[in-house]
């Protein structure tokens, strides 16, 4: 036995390949994973990354539209300096970080709360989680026409509850029913993001404070809700994405008013692009937009420290 013993490592460190071998099979390995990814990043660049690349170089160009389409010519920052200088933009500005940080506040806390609660739940929490996706499941145009449908100040739903009329008709109003709309859908999102993490936290954490008699509130405020900050880093950032680049909302239910009360970024060049054929400034926009959804996120990041090995802090 003790020859064996002695014998083991040496056959084992004969049997393991040179180091020039295996370093040509992982690049081997390198260059079959990059041959088996490259049509998939080549369309990633060709429908994601050229656009952008492209949006960004029409939004810092003059741009001469033509019946035969529009061209590019020089280089210029008067579509941003037009943009700065617009009351019209500076107020989709407001108004689309405004609606931002209120609707995924909203839902961070409300979808945390039916977390807490499905987390709880022993039977039919299949069943309640498949409730839950069926406003997030709704397609974002669907949803606004149904919202449509209740707030219409003629026969709605909520004339016939409430008796208000022509919520839509004016600014804040209409901001707040726009953001009911959305709470609405996304809050499932955020419900179910939270209750996979609550689900993955440690319960031996949870038994040592029960032993040492930390109440619920006490529990949730220092062990659950710092355990969960990657958890609601990650929702808080796809929910600032999505709500950044606000869309088919406000275009399908308010149009954008009354007046420009509930038009967003994306709204603003959308109309600029395709209703006024002003690229470059409908260019700026996007560019302008992409550039604080980046800011947001790694603002995100910088609040709930939410790094990897620093969830414990």
């Amino acid at each position: 036995m003790a020859a064996i013993s002695q014998t083991t490592p040496q056959t084992t460190a004969a049997a393991a390949p040179p180091k020039g071998r295996r370093d040509a099979n992982t690049k081997k390995l390198a260059r079959m994973g990059w041959g088996f990814s490259a049509p998939a990043l080549i369309i990633i660049a060709a429908v994601t990354i050229f656009p952008i690349l492209y949006s960004v170089a029409m939004s810092l160009s003059n741009v001469n539209v033509n019946a035969n389409g529009f061209s590019l010519n020089g280089f210029t920052t008067s579509n941003y300096s037009l943009l700065i200088h617009s009351s019209l933009w500076r107020g989709a500005l407001i108004f689309t970080i405004g609606y931002t940080v209120f609707t995924v506040v909203i839902e961070l806390v409300i979808g945390t709360l039916i977390a807490l609660v499905l987390e709880r739940l022993v039977a039919g929490r299949g069943w309640m989680m498949a409730l839950l996706l069926i406003p997030w499941s709704m397609i974002t145009v669907i949803n606004a026409e149904l919202w449509d449908y209740i707030y219409e100040p003629t026969y709605g739903v909520l004339l016939y509850l409430t008796g208000w009329s022509n919520v839509l008709g004016s600014a804040w109003p209409a901001r707040i029913a726009m953001s009911v709309a959305d709470i609405w859908k996304t809050t499932p999102f955020v419900a179910i993001i939270v209750l996979a993490g609550l689900v993955m936290l440690p319960h031996d954490v949870y038994e040592a404070a029960e032993m040492d008699g930390a109440s619920g509130w006490y529990t949730f405020w220092k062990i659950t809700l710092p355990l969960l900050r990657p958890t609601i880093a990650l929702a808080v950032m796809f929910r600032v994405l999505q709500a950044f680049g606000l869309f088919d909302l406000p275009y399908v239910l308010t149009g954008g008013g009354p007046g420009n009360a509930t038009t967003s970024l994306a709204v603003l060049g959308f109309d600029a692009i395709f209703k006024n054929l002003a690229f470059g400034p409908g260019a700026a926009v996007a560019t302008t937009s992409a550039l604080l959804v980046l800011l947001g996120c790694l603002l995100t990041l910088r609040v709930f420290r939410a790094q990897v090995g620093k969830e414990g802090d």
